[in-house]
């Protein structure tokens, strides 16, 4: 018997898709969720556990593609999991009608859509296109978002939540929000205080691919108080950090392997631990533990004997710029080899003008002047205008893409 099928997901389609992902669990298939089918890659079959269960791409850039294993089971215990997180908040999960604007081959858009069918709440996929559209969102959702005492949730992404804050519509929509989680990357301070003005319910998280969804929330309630980072752990979740400070985690619901190659990949030691990619701390705050993410472990530098973490510098440079009015639509920070410093940075810039050749030089001068008192291996060495540059749809940067760009520039 056949143990692989896979499903096309394209958004206009997602209500057929979760039909025929049902469909084919009953039947104990692996299912590979994938955007096309054109970019399947060729997995032997022989080489996975008995089903059900589910083949999910990782949204991590380093050693190139990985699909994880998920049995259905880890589906289910990440979605109860949520929803005891949710009874702590005095949400019961049952009553919540959640509006879903995620990919779902993705596990950040599946697990919406799962938890509902696990609480027995409702559930609505959003367009893509409605998201940078506010009040067409804000009109489109009006039917499903009524109802007094049926809280609504949603999970996003900080890009899709920085399009909302930018409009009227946007905000009043998400007002009406109970939770919003955000997840995916690092929420920008700028939106977090924007978001708090306006009373926006969000509950900034952390997960992976790898541990089915979120490990990680912060409590709404706490982020309108100006609590910081990625929240506690949930109940069947432990955190702990390694010798380097790279964050790890114990949790049942970790997936069963990673394909790569086409190969069966582990991702347990011994003691039952997976170890990430990103370098945290962690703190107590009242007895419980508190996230905080500090960069990726894959992507930090060394240069002139010190470990450079470029996101937390990325960060650094958009918010000073926000507060000194340059206009910076994204900035990329990316290494390459020197042979005093061992490796500096180099960084790549796209503004916001349509008309980059009138202010590029003198946007350039602002950013360098930004940056003159950061330590000297903090600082990049040299600058690149890059109109195309862009992050994934859900706010990733595939940094082996502008690596390439960049060897065709030096």
């Amino acid at each position: 018997m056949k143990k692989l099928i896979t499903i096309e997901c394209e958004p206009t389609t997602y209500e057929d898709c979760s039909k025929n992902l049902l469909n084919a669990i009953k039947n104990k298939y692996w299912v590979h969720l994938l955007p096309k089918i054109s970019n399947q890659l060729l997995l032997d079959s022989s080489v996975l556990p008995k089903g059900p269960g589910l083949i999910i791409s990782s949204g991590g850039s380093a050693g190139g593609p990985h699909l994880c294993l998920h049995p259905c089971s880890n589906l289910d215990q990440s979605a109860i999991a949520t929803g005891r997180w949710l009874k702590s908040q005095n949400i019961e999960p049952q009553s919540c009608r959640i509006l879903n604007p995620l990919p779902m081959h993705h596990v950040s858009g599946l697990m919406p859509w799962w938890r509902s069918r696990n609480w027995g709440a409702e559930h609505k996929w959003i367009l893509p296109s409605l998201m940078k559209d506010p009040i067409a969102l804000e009109k489109s959702c009006r039917k499903f978002c009524q109802g007094e005492g049926n809280p609504l949730i949603i999970s996003l992404v900080p890009i899709q939540l920085k399009r909302l804050l930018d409009h009227p519509a946007g905000i009043r929509w998400l007002q009406d929000f109970e939770v919003v989680w955000i997840g995916g990357t690092h929420l920008p301070e700028k939106w977090a205080l924007l978001a708090r003005e306006e009373g926006i319910k969000l509950a900034p998280c952390y997960g992976a691919t790898e541990t089915t969804a979120m490990v990680t929330a912060l409590a709404p309630h706490s982020f309108l108080a100006g609590q910081t980072g990625c929240g506690s752990p949930l109940e069947d979740v432990e955190l702990c950090l390694n010798k380097d400070g790279a964050l790890k985690i114990k949790t049942t619901r970790i997936a069963r392997a990673r394909i790569k190659h086409g190969h069966l990949e582990q991702l347990l030691d011994t003691k039952g631990w997976w170890q990430t990619e990103d370098a945290a701390e962690l703190t107590l705050n009242n007895s419980l533990q508190s996230l905080v993410i500090i960069g990726r472990m894959d992507t930090a530098i060394h240069s002139g004997g010190e470990t450079i973490f470029p996101e937390s510098l990325e960060l650094r440079l958009i918010e000073a710029a926000s507060a000194a009015e340059i206009p910076i639509e994204k900035f990329l920070l990316l290494p390459v080899d020197n042979q005093d410093w061992g490796e500096r940075l180099v960084a790549l810039v796209r503004l916001k003008s349509e008309d980059i050749s009138s202010q590029a030089t003198q946007s350039l001068i602002a950013l360098k002047e930004l940056v003159k008192e950061w330590q000297p291996a903090e600082r990049p060495f040299a600058w690149y205008l890059c109109n195309e540059l862009e992050t994934s749809a859900t706010g990733k940067w595939d940094r082996s893409r502008w690596r390439e760009w960049l060897k065709q520039k030096i």
